[in-house]
């Protein structure tokens, strides 16, 4: 075992995380659950939505059998839910191909939606015990530092050279202890900034610390300017307040979940109407609410939320992508990150609106 693995191992011991929700009753389930939804999300964020995704799926094939509604559901507020679509996607495909059995090897699992090659490490080591190397943004920047790697590792030289490095220290014994104990570092010490050096187990060894480049490695994305777009949200509500929502497509953004009708900012009222097969409905008010900016990876979101109170058509439809909902108590469907937070702010206003004025 080579000189970094031994000091890794010898803090991870003493000062490692021992006691997150996956590490008990440690199957390759949980791992790959818990590796998914770590996937650019803190592990303080994640632990509630961990237990309650557990909850309710206790177990592959529970996962694999549930509605994608649910499954969405569990994860609103979560974001990035292409995870959670390929997390499902990927349990169907091991119930009915694996025998709801996630693979051991790290290319079969790579084979399934949404494992990459560092979560698929993830799951051989942790769960089997496999001698695989991982590489998610906490040991990119504990290796960047160590070995004074430069350049963004997104880019593919400097993503390869890191792998070779993480390749090199992964030891072929305590495989599993390791991986944690990376992670850990990268996460509660080698920190992005302010981290804690003097407590460092690689101290001595570290190349950013000896030529004071802690700052400025690993070097950061490069900067670039995100296009700006708007759009409507239209919150429909009928006499007794109940909110239309529409579920997005299965691809794109926000994929499956459920929103207030989205369109651009110049469509007309009448049309979206009639494009939600509300033609003869009687349009009782119609009023702006304040604007905000919802940012994604790759643009900015600039959303007008616009307030229309309706009289639906008695005219019946079948569409199962639309349904009226109680903003109070909102379907137990996968909402978007908007509509979670325009329900709640109508909630608050009819929760106002029902008091009885003070004495």
């Amino acid at each position: 075992m080579d000189w970094f693995a031994t000091a890794l191992l010898n803090w991870f011991d003493q000062h490692g995380r021992h006691d997150l929700p996956w590490q008990h009753n440690r199957s390759a389930y949980r791992v790959w659950v818990s590796e998914v939804m770590l996937q650019q999300t803190q592990v303080g964020t994640v632990i509630p939505y961990f237990e309650r995704f557990m909850a309710r799926f206790p177990t592959l094939t529970a996962l694999a059998d549930a509605p994608l509604d649910a499954v969405l559901h569990h994860w609103t507020g979560l974001g990035y839910y292409a995870r959670a679509r390929n997390l499902h996607r990927a349990a169907q495909i091991t119930r009915d191909e694996h025998d709801g059995e996630l693979p051991d090897q790290a290319d079969a699992l790579c084979a399934l939606p949404g494992i990459g090659r560092s979560t698929a490490g993830a799951i051989a080591a942790i769960a089997y015990g496999r001698h695989e190397a991982i590489l998610d943004g906490n040991v990119k920047r504990v290796l960047a530092r160590v070995h004074a790697v430069d350049g963004y590792p997104g880019l593919p030289r400097v993503s390869e050279q890191l792998w070779g490095l993480a390749r090199q220290h992964t030891p072929a014994t305590r495989t599993a202890d390791y991986t944690q104990a990376i992670m850990d570092l990268g996460a509660t010490q080698c920190v992005r900034r302010a981290p804690d050096c003097n407590r460092c187990p690689i101290y001595e060894r570290c190349r950013a610390r000896i030529e004071g480049r802690i700052e400025t490695l690993p070097a950061p994305r490069p900067r670039r300017s995100l296009p700006e777009r708007r759009a409507k949200l239209f919150l429909l509500l009928d006499r007794s307040g109940r909110c239309l929502l529409e579920q997005r497509a299965a691809s794109g953004i926000w994929g499956g979940l459920w929103s207030p009708p989205e369109r651009a900012v110049d469509v007309e009222l009448e049309v979206l109407l009639a494009e939600l097969g509300l033609i003869g409905s009687t349009v009782l008010s119609v009023s702006s609410r304040e604007p905000f900016r919802h940012t994604f990876t790759h643009f900015h979101l600039h959303i007008e939320p616009v307030e229309v109170r309706i009289e639906p058509s008695p005219v019946a439809h079948d569409r199962r992508d639309l349904r009226w909902v109680e903003p109070r108590r909102p379907d137990a469907v996968g909402l978007s990150a908007p509509a979670l937070r325009l329900l709640s702010e109508l909630a608050a206003s009819q929760t106002q609106t029902l008091e009885p004025p003070s004495p």
